[in-house]
């Protein structure tokens, strides 16, 4: 196989967009196994249609517009939005019992080690949202109460920096429409992902390495104070896929009570990973996968832990299937 060969010449052009476009698929569906059906299709698409590419828009540019209406076509045969448990509904009273109901698609975190392959463009005069800001869990958990054409169009527009001509002839609309929906959009978008609050900085400095240093004795030697310290008063804790939900220290530290009463001190073990540009651990019970924990820190304080009980992500970060026993 030669660079003269169609498909090689397909691969080569189109693999440097796989990332980004998988980042496109997972803000707009707000899951990472649908991210990649969606990318697989795309390339699919692309790939039977390479031939007719005429280079009147980039690559890139026709990638996401195949990637794009893929996903809205694909939105279009859900019943629910992927959310988080604090938007589904009041907190369920009690604790958790039993098994999970399955039947709710709950979002997915995203691993940072995808991210990284992602390149962050220079801001443009259309740019609202930057690389750290528009991958947060908070972020991408807002914008799956849009409608899905308003989410495409904030996503091309706000986020990947499209002019509103260029989203519209996305779309197949005109511009004014595309501002109308922006202008929806943005509203519900501040209403749930207000301005100003975003989670701190990526890179973490001392003092949040010492937080989150915390974070892990606190659960480790079961310390139910020293954990209570580490949350701001209005901190909300979710665990997925259980609905229940949990927002302020008391509350949250009922659940903590209860969960260190089920499991043997010494049980647990932490590996640091990232996911979606915020601080995150792969819990560990008894050396098997448990959970890949979330959290948003703002003001030196966890506002937010989400601990997502799906172990099927471990391999999607990349974490070992088993840990070995701590030695006595």
């Amino acid at each position: 196989m030669t660079d003269a060969d169609p498909d090689a010449v397909f691969q080569r052009l189109v693999e440097p967009h796989r990332r980004e476009i998988h980042l496109h698929c997972y803000r707009m569906l707000g899951s990472l196994d649908d991210a990649e059906d969606l990318v697989q299709e795309t390339y699919l698409r692309a790939w039977r249609a390479f031939d007719r590419f005429e280079g009147r828009a980039s690559l890139r540019t026709w990638l996401h517009r195949i990637a794009t209406n893929a996903c809205l076509n694909a939105l279009a045969s859900r019943r629910a939005a992927r959310v988080l448990p604090e938007a589904y509904g009041p907190p369920p009273p009690g604790m958790p019992e039993g098994a999970p109901a399955t039947e709710v698609p709950w979002l997915d975190p995203y691993p940072d080690s995808a991210l990284d392959e992602v390149a962050d463009a220079a801001p443009g005069p259309d740019a609202r949202y930057e690389m750290h800001e528009s991958v947060q869990l908070a972020f991408v958990a807002a914008i799956q109460h849009l409608p899905p054409r308003q989410r495409a169009a904030l996503l091309l527009h706000d986020v990947l920096r499209w002019s509103a001509s260029e989203t519209a002839a996305l779309l197949d609309t005109s511009a004014a429409s595309v501002n109308s929906a922006l202008q929806r959009a943005r509203a519900t978008l501040e209403r749930r992902f207000p301005a100003g609050q975003p989670a701190e900085r990526p890179a973490p400095d001392e003092r949040q390495r010492a937080l989150l240093d915390r974070y892990v004795r606190a659960w480790e030697e079961s310390d139910l104070d020293g954990f209570l310290a580490l949350l701001r008063e209005d901190a909300v804790m979710s665990m997925p896929p259980w609905p229940h939900w949990y927002r302020g220290r008391e509350a949250i530290g009922e659940l903590f009570t209860w969960v260190h009463a089920r499991h043997a001190a010494g049980s647990y073990a932490f590996v640091p990973t990232a996911a979606n540009r915020q601080p995150a651990f792969a819990m560990y019970l008894s050396g098997r996968p448990h959970d890949i924990t979330v959290l948003t820190v703002r003001d030196g304080a966890v506002a937010a832990i989400v601990a997502f009980l799906d172990t099927r992500l471990f391999a999607s970060f990349g974490l070992p299937a088993e840990l070995a026993a701590p030695a006595r």
